[in-house]
C-alpha cells in the first residue's frame, strides 16, 4: 500500500492534541515489525483511527522506522513520534469518528498551515 498524501500541519496539531491522553495499544518487541504486528494494528486503526504504540529497547527498528513502515503498509500517518511512542492514524474507511479540521489553502501557503 503507498504511503498517503501528507496531512497539513493544522491536522496534525489536532491529532497530536488528541492523542495525548491515550495509552499504547500495541508493544513492539525484539522481533519488531512481523505479520502479527502488521495484523494487530491494522484491526487497532479499523477500531480507533487513532493509536498510540510503544517501541521496546530490544526491538530492532526505531519508532521513526517503524513509523515509516507502518505507514507504508497500512496506509497510515504518522502523527508524531517521541522517543520510543509512536502515533498512527488511519481514517476510518466507511464511517471515520475524528473529524480533522478544514485547512484553507491558499496561494502563498500552499500547504494549508
Amino acid at each position: 500500500m503507498p504511503i498517503p498524501e501528507k496531512l497539513p500541519g493544522k491536522q496534525l496539531r489536532h491529532l497530536r492534541s488528541m492523542s495525548h491522553g491515550l495509552k499504547p495499544i500495541v508493544q513492539v518487541g525484539k522481533h519488531g515489525w512481523t505479520d502479527a504486528i502488521r495484523v494487530q494494528l491494522d484491526g487497532a486503526l479499523l477500531d480507533h483511527e487513532l493509536i498510540k504504540i510503544r517501541v521496546g529497547s530490544e526491538a530492532p527498528l526505531s519508532a521513526k522506522e517503524l513509523g515509516l513502515k507502518a505507514a507504508e503498509g497500512l496506509s497510515a500517518h504518522v502523527a508524531q513520534t517521541i522517543g520510543s511512542t509512536l502515533v498512527l492514524y488511519r481514517a476510518h474507511p466507511k464511517k471515520p469518528v475524528i473529524k480533522l479540521p478544514r485547512v484553507k489553502v491558499s496561494a502563498t501557503d500552499p500547504e494549508g498551515e
